[in-house]
């Protein structure tokens, strides 16, 4: 089962139906793509927390983290629709990647605030890992994957938060402007790149549907 039309038959039906080469995006390609696409969105998205702390400081952490959300769904599909392949992906990737996000959000949301600490980020980045992996393996019909999506969501979304809180306490406050910046380009380098990986996994049967071979 699949949603918004993203199972392997009909993408690969837009696909042929454009009258183009199929251009399913390999490996490479998703990761690149994911990693920088998501690294502006990133950037943009940790704004509101930026916002918060010197502009507007009754916004409140859930109204942050809401604006924050807010901002990483609008900004994604912009930058990273073309990780479905074929045509019309633009309102297909704002449908499926909303509802991911989302599950992502409140997971890792979630539990941060109620563990907090290393327990809160690490707990929350893999229920948020769960959470997105099981939306977009749904959405795809690749429910086998999901476990593998999973790993491919959360580690390279753990180097890329732990690599930003580094260099976040590299630059501390005297340049905590930057330090925002810093932690948000490199987080979003991390779980874009977790994200191209998994949009690429969850297709991979597009490439058989296509008979183009494999996508290596």
């Amino acid at each position: 089962m699949a949603l918004f039309q993203l199972d392997p038959k009909s993408i690969a039906a837009r696909v042929k139906a454009g009258g183009l080469a199929p251009e399913v995006p390999t490996l490479g390609e998703s990761v690149l793509r994911g990693g920088i696409g998501f690294m502006v969105v990133s950037i943009a998205g940790f704004m509101p927390w930026a916002a918060s702390e010197f502009w507007f400081r009754s916004m409140g952490e859930m109204k942050m983290y809401l604006a924050s959300v807010f901002v990483f769904v609008g900004m994604s599909g912009i930058c990273l629709h073309r990780l479905i392949a074929g045509p019309g992906s633009l309102v297909r990737f704002y449908k499926l990647f909303s509802l991911a996000f989302l599950a992502y959000a409140v997971a890792w949301i979630g539990i941060w605030i109620w563990w907090r600490g290393d327990a809160g980020a690490y707990g929350g980045l893999l229920g948020g890992a769960a959470g997105m992996a099981a939306v977009l393996a749904f959405g795809f019909g690749a429910l086998r994957s999901v476990w593998i999506v999973v790993l491919a969501l959360f580690v390279p979304n753990v180097i890329g938060y732990f690599a930003g809180e580094w260099i976040a306490g590299k630059l501390g406050f005297e340049h905590r402007l930057a330090a925002m910046v810093g932690w948000g380009a490199l987080y979003g380098v991390g779980l874009g790149a977790g994200i191209g990986l998994a949009f690429f996994l969850c297709q991979r049967e597009v490439w058989k549907a296509l008979g183009t071979g494999t996508s290596n």
